[in-house]
């Protein structure tokens, strides 16, 4: 089974290394821990739309953390250039936010001219018809309870180049994953397209219902919806838009999604 598995995955992500873990949070921080191959070194994370481990690991492995400015959690591709020639990584997710496609070609062109190792997370587009694998160096994953791939327990961490898998190798070796989980993981992986045009329909919904009000990045793939609000009645409006039609919704400003008074709704959370 385990077999199966990994020959999906390498379908999903187009590496050929690919490796279980027991959660996301795992693969994020083996990510980072193989890419440490200096006392300096200097990574770059997105200023919101991401996950708050990129900066926790980060700065448990000593980094040196540069915060790239986004466009609400978009990539400003701009201080991006300006910045890059002092970095030795970056870690960012796709889409921001759950909500908002990142341009992942134009990145890792960027990146790769500059040296520069692009980790990408794609626990909010596995399944989607917009993820693309080619743009990144490491991809990592997580199986969390309210991701696409939602089996509640587990990730993965693939590696696209084959001397940093070597270099690597018997780390990645001794990561774990619990076998009683690869039945569950099998079937999801089979449905994961099937449940991420179950969110898509509900995003492009929320949107057309919505449309009055400022919805950030519209035109973009994703699966969760982040609404500004300019004052306390569009916000309870919004609220309650939520509350009559069963969303589970964040407000924010909230760093892992966005710094701006806005209420993400949390499509991905949908059973």
């Amino acid at each position: 089974m385990k077999d199966k598995i990994i020959a999906i995955l390498k379908k999903y992500v187009g590496h050929e290394h690919v490796f279980l873990t027991p959660s996301g949070n795992k693969a994020i921080f083996t990510s980072l821990n193989i890419i440490k191959e200096s006392p300096n070194a200097t990574l770059l994370i997105p200023d919101q739309g991401g996950w708050f481990t990129y900066s926790q690991y980060a700065k448990k492995l000593k980094f040196n953390i540069k915060i790239l400015k986004t466009d609400y959690g978009i990539i400003d591709l701009d201080f991006l250039k300006d910045n890059i020639k002092e970095a030795s990584a970056i870690i960012y997710s796709n889409p921001a936010a759950y909500y908002a496609e990142q341009p992942v070609k134009d990145i890792y062109e960027l990146c790769r001219k500059n040296n520069v190792l692009v980790i990408l997370d794609i626990s909010g587009c596995i399944g989607s018809d917009f993820y693309q694998g080619n743009y990144a160096d490491m991809i990592v994953c997580s199986f969390g309870r309210w991701k696409p791939l939602n089996l509640g327990y587990g990730g993965f961490i693939s590696i696209k180049d084959k001397e940093i898998y070597e270099k690597n190798r018997e780390i990645l070796k001794k990561l774990e994953f619990d076998e009683n989980y690869y039945y569950g993981l099998h079937n999801k992986l089979k449905d994961v397209k099937n449940r991420y045009g179950l969110f898509k329909a509900n995003a492009d919904k929320i949107k057309n219902d919505l449309a009055g009000f400022n919805i950030l990045h519209k035109g973009k793939n994703g699966i969760n919806v982040i609404v500004k609000f300019l004052n306390d009645g569009e916000k309870n409006r919004i609220i309650s838009y939520c509350e009559k039609n069963k969303y589970e919704f964040v407000v924010c400003p909230k760093p892992i999604r966005v710094n701006e008074n806005a209420i993400s709704i949390e499509v991905k959370r949908l059973e």
